[in-house]
């Protein structure tokens, strides 16, 4: 029999039905559970229709053989810049250019659709010389890639007060009537920074939009004062990447992190690198905000841009590194790239259970410590149908060694030139 039955969760999200989910069946069979089972999962409608044992579920239906691999909810990639991603190779100036960027958001979210992130928010830059055209850039983009991965806005514009700031605020409304899901932005940048953020939040107020805003975190005054405003807005607050906390004397950090508990405000890090300002490096301190009841997610931030030449966009390795370099347990480390980042974002829960939105990642392996160590072989689900895949086999070749393990082989077709690897493979 099934081990769990349909039923309705309880989430953010919201509970009609979805348009763009696939109407017909899945069924992922032969899957690994963290806790051990090895279990059937049917998809249908954009959900998961039922958990049972192995062999347990009708069968007639489209099949994905899952044998060897691990399924998870599926990742959220909670702080990208796809407008600037894959741009640190650009000869000359980059392009901002709407068909460039809709180029460059295009590829990065697929990219990061392969590693195992459904849903992405892209933090975007209007105002200066570009004006929109970057966020009608992303808006195109997140139109072609319905029904792939769910794209996200944040509109950052660069100046708020002052006279100069009459301009990026005119901007920032418009980018919200534009479609921008969310009112963001860079304090940092402001002269006057308590200012800027008190103009996002009131923008925010207005229109009932959730607010991400960029910054360092290294003043707890303006922390403080970030706190007490946020703490009355319903649509919620995200700040990120906040790798200045971690350089405050830790006292003054833990004062810090209680006040933005209090107003549960969201921090967004990023594990593998800074975005925006090279020269300030840096990870927040993800276990002492966890211990003062700060909901803390990860992102991966920037994307091959010249803020980080060689990022990846890979929400595991930023699990990986919450686990390698934070001391997070793997548990935690793979739940801040996926159920803390979805409720950063808004989204609904994920479970692998009956009820839950059809957002699962499959990984090879059998264990989520050995998953995040090697995740090189991906299956993705969204919306109840398999929309990527990415498949790895290493190879040894022939020694004493690899026979001695008894690896497991990868035979030798007739007519292999010399010397061509053929012992010892293994999937990973």
């Amino acid at each position: 029999m099934p081990d769990s039955q349909p039923q309705q969760p309880h989430s953010s999200g919201s509970s009609g039905p979805d348009p763009t989910a696939e109407s017909g069946s899945l069924l992922l069979c032969g899957a690994r559970l963290t806790d051990g089972r090895t279990v059937d999962v049917r998809l249908g409608g954009g959900r998961i229709e039922a958990v049972g044992t192995t062999g347990s579920l009708p069968a007639h239906t489209a099949r994905v053989d899952l044998a060897g691999y691990l399924l998870l909810p599926a990742a959220a990639e909670a702080h990208a810049h796809g407008d600037t991603a894959l741009s640190a190779d650009a000869v000359g100036p980059v392009s901002y250019d709407i068909p460039d960027v809709q180029r460059r958001v295009t590829e990065a979210a697929l990219l990061q659709l392969g590693h195992g992130a459904t849903a992405v928010r892209s933090h975007v830059r209007i105002g200066d010389v570009q004006g929109l055209d970057p966020m009608e850039a992303v808006l195109q983009a997140r139109r072609s890639l319905r029904g792939l991965v769910d794209l996200t806005t944040v509109a950052v514009p660069r100046l708020l007060t002052g006279v100069a700031g009459a301009d990026g605020l005119a901007m920032l409304r418009d980018a919200v009537k534009m479609g921008a899901s969310v009112v963001g932005g860079c304090p940092d940048l402001d002269p006057d920074p308590a200012g800027y953020t008190e103009a996002v939040l009131e923008l925010a107020a207005e229109h009932g939009s959730p607010v991400d805003l960029h910054t360092d975190g290294d003043d707890p005054a303006r922390l403080g004062r970030l706190a007490a405003m946020a703490a009355g807005l319903r649509a919620g607050v995200t700040i990120g990447p906040c790798g200045g906390l971690g350089r405050l004397p830790w006292d003054v950090a833990a004062r810090t992190a209680e006040q933005l508990a209090a107003a549960g405000v969201t921090v967004v890090c990023l594990p593998q690198g800074g975005c925006g300002n090279a020269e300030r490096r840096g990870v927040a301190p993800v276990r002492l905000l966890r211990s003062a009841g700060v909901r803390v997610a990860a992102g991966s931030g920037a994307m091959r841009d010249v803020s980080n030449p060689v990022g990846r966009g890979d929400p595991l390795e930023a699990a990986y590194l919450l686990a390698s370099r934070c001391g997070l347990r793997p548990e935690a480390a793979y739940a801040a790239v996926s159920g803390a980042a979805r409720e950063a974002m808004g989204l609904a829960e994920v479970r692998v259970e009956a009820g839950f939105p059809a957002e699962l990642l499959a990984v090879r392996g059998d264990r989520l410590a050995g998953a995040l160590s090697l995740a090189y072989s991906r299956i993705v689900v969204h919306r109840g149908r398999v929309v990527a895949r990415t498949s790895a086999v290493r190879e040894y070749c022939d020694s004493a060694a690899a026979v001695a393990l008894d690896l497991p082989r990868q035979g030798r077709a007739q007519g292999d030139e010399p010397g061509r690897f053929k012992g010892g493979e293994a999937s990973s």
